[in-house]
């Protein structure tokens, strides 16, 4: 018999930890990172996310990304419990903070539908559960455009053996780590 996994509470707080610790660790893994661009599933319109604190910087990847002629959007929070929006963009446009504070695009951006969503988590598994920071903005947005391909994004030492499962979890189609990108079936 396989051991329980840790409740996300518990799980939440030791992954903030861990990955605290390896942004500390691998200062060049949103390079390599981005060096594995092209590995990406394919997807003319890329939601990329602007990191907070310990989040592995999806800036790198951002460029890389539009270097291979793919678009970019980021996400936008504009009411607490809907799927977020997703706003056209540029790196070098203008942003200002979302209803979370996180760095948006300005309300005059074109409001798109990305075919491929990378987001930032806690931790995954190899099953393609992703563990977020809790709010739900994710699993209600990946529900609101299901045809959007989800890619998480995150270091390779964020991976757990199993995390707890719960009806509105949505999973990821594939990870993006410092070593390349992993599919999951």
């Amino acid at each position: 018999m396989s051991p329980l996994p840790i409740p996300k509470r518990e799980l939440r707080a030791a992954m903030r930890a861990e990955r605290k610790r390896l942004s500390g660790l691998e200062p060049s893994a949103a390079a390599r990172v981005a060096a594995h661009a092209g590995d990406l599933p394919p997807g003319g319109l890329v939601a990329v996310y602007r990191a907070v604190g310990s989040e592995l910087d999806a800036a790198p990847l951002a460029a890389a990304l539009i270097a291979a002629g793919r678009e970019l959007c980021l996400p936008v929070v504009v009411e607490a419990d809907a799927p977020m929006i997703f706003r056209r963009w540029a790196p070098g446009e203008p942003l200002e903070p979302d209803l979370v504070g996180v760095a948006a695009p300005l309300p005059l951006a074109e409001t798109v539908e990305p075919d491929l969503i990378v987001t930032p988590l806690l931790a995954f598994d190899a099953r393609g559960w992703r563990l977020g920071q809790g709010g739900g903005h994710y699993d209600r947005t990946f529900a609101a455009v299901p045809g959007a391909t989800r890619v998480g994004l995150a270091y390779a030492g964020q991976e757990v053996a199993g995390l707890e499962i719960e009806p509105h979890d949505v999973r990821l189609h594939g990870v993006l780590t410092e070593v390349g990108y992993r599919a999951f079936a």
